[in-house]
């Protein structure tokens, strides 16, 4: 089934920009030259840039580096909160306050652990003074926590209007929860940079539910990234055995996980009542077989004009970069990037000199730079 279905798709009330499958593409001829900018980072996990040139880059299992341009890695920074590091758990995004040049905050997602070994997803932020995080606070807990060491998500978006958005995942064991709005497994939550609760957000005066949730009905998101024109949030998630997808996330809305989904059970069997149900969302693209996506960003910068407008993430199932033309909401096209690179790409981010980096999620990780070719 390919894209050929967009006919039928919409004689059936399915809008034609949603539920796509991911066409199967050959890998592109590269017009691009891969620079190995840092190596030897254990399962780099993301990545953000100073304004000095220099880059900040999470360790998986709870170290933040400082990466010069030159490729050389700081000692660990300090500061840096204790971090769950079992098996998907570990320090994972970092983003720069929209203000860093007056206030230097950095922000860091990470797995957290209680006392009694339960746990979920945490923010903390803190001012980056030479190679240590001082004044370091806790923003942000999943709540509750729960077992496991699966589906913690996560990544860090500042909308324009300087609110933060948290992705997150539904915790594996905890699936079902992600209906039901009064926790925090499988949402999306949007806060104030200090933690506090946006007056606006869609359930701030519903009885019972979280008030930091923004959306809900999603399994493991790991990508998420603000449109450059529009300024809408877009974010990204794990399928279970196919049904990865791609969607436009909007206040107060259902993305159906796990009552829909694209994909099945890891054993072959149906999840939920099936693809479609009134009142839950499409997603704009979904690919199946799954990709294991990981990182996505828009590219808006010069040295790749024909890229201009597209929307890129990372496979770490088939270990390559993807390369989404888009027209709106609509998918055109996709194409495979890194194909040669053989490992798995776990996050993509343009740099400020228009150049895209990414990070390979391996024992001896590297940061990788596209240039022209």
């Amino acid at each position: 089934m390919n894209r050929l279905v967009l006919p039928l798709l919409a004689s059936l009330g399915l809008a034609a920009s949603s539920a796509v499958f991911a066409a199967e593409q050959p890998a592109e001829k590269p017009n691009y030259k891969l620079v190995t900018v840092a190596e030897g980072l254990e399962f780099p996990w993301s990545l953000a840039f100073l304004p000095d040139g220099r880059m900040l880059v999470t360790e998986r299992p709870g170290r933040l580096r400082i990466v010069t341009a030159e490729g050389r890695l700081s000692p660990p920074v300090t500061g840096v909160p204790a971090v769950f590091a079992e098996r998907q758990g570990g320090l994972l995004d970092v983003v720069l306050d929209p203000q860093f040049a007056s206030n230097a905050r950095v922000y860091l997602s990470y797995a957290e652990a209680d006392a009694a070994g339960l746990a979920g997803t945490a923010v903390a932020r803190g001012k980056l003074v030479g190679n240590a995080l001082t004044e370091v606070e806790v923003i942000y807990r999943q709540t509750p926590k729960s077992e496991g060491g699966l589906h913690f998500g996560s990544r860090l978006a500042f909308a324009p209007d300087g609110k933060l958005f948290i992705t997150q995942g539904d915790r594996y064991l905890m699936k079902d929860m992600a209906q039901t709005l009064d926790n925090d497994f499988g949402k999306v939550v949007r806060i104030n940079p200090d933690g506090s609760i946006p007056t606006d957000n869609p359930f701030v005066r519903t009885a019972g539910a979280r008030p930091e949730i923004w959306s809900y009905g999603h399994r493991n998101m790991q990508g998420a990234a603000i449109h450059p024109q529009t300024g809408k949030l877009w974010t990204h998630e794990h399928g279970a055995m196919g049904g990865d997808e791609i969607n436009l996330d909007e206040a107060g809305k259902n993305y159906g996980w796990p009552v829909i989904t694209w994909g099945v059970n890891y054993d072959g069997k149906p999840i939920g009542i099936g693809t479609t149900k009134e009142g839950m969302e499409q997603p704009l693209l979904y690919w199946k077989p799954s990709i294991a996506p990981s990182g996505m960003a828009f590219y808006t910068g010069d040295k790749f004009a024909d890229w201009r407008g597209n929307l890129f993430v990372g496979s770490m199932k088939f270990a390559y970069l993807n390369r989404i033309e888009l027209d709106g909401t609509t998918v055109k096209a996709e194409h495979k990037l890194l194909t040669e690179v053989n490992e798995r790409i776990r996050s993509v981010r343009q740099g400020p000199d228009g150049y895209l980096y990414v990070t390979t999620d391996t024992p001896k990780g590297r940061v990788l730079r596209l240039e022209p070719g």
